[in-house]
């Protein structure tokens, strides 16, 4: 239940979705650019399409991993909004999965 004392900001805010998406100054919060540990993965993507020999794709696949796990606490500890800070352990469960299955 909504106490009465809430104004109108405040109740607004609540009920909307759109907090989900907003740091604390209310700024709508998707992506900010640069990104370095995400370039650092997106680069390290790039690069594993290519037929490298065993030991440079495993280490290119070790940097693409390491970037996430990077970008993931990142957004972990100081994501912008309630979203990424969920995105970021989303990302996080699932690089730890797939290093444990390797």
């Amino acid at each position: 239940m909504i106490s009465p004392a809430m104004n109108g900001p405040v109740l607004a805010r609540l009920t909307s979705a759109s907090w989900w998406f907003r740091d604390s100054d209310g700024r709508l919060v998707l992506g900010q650019f640069p990104n370095p540990a995400l370039s650092v993965w997106l680069v390290a993507l790039v690069l594993g399409r290519f037929d490298l020999s065993a030991a440079h794709a495993a280490a290119v696949d070790g940097v693409r991993h390491g970037a996430l796990l990077v970008w993931a606490l990142d957004e972990l500890v100081r994501g912008a909004s309630p979203f990424r800070r969920v995105l970021g352990v989303v990302v996080l469960a699932g690089q730890l999965a797939s290093l444990i299955r390797s």
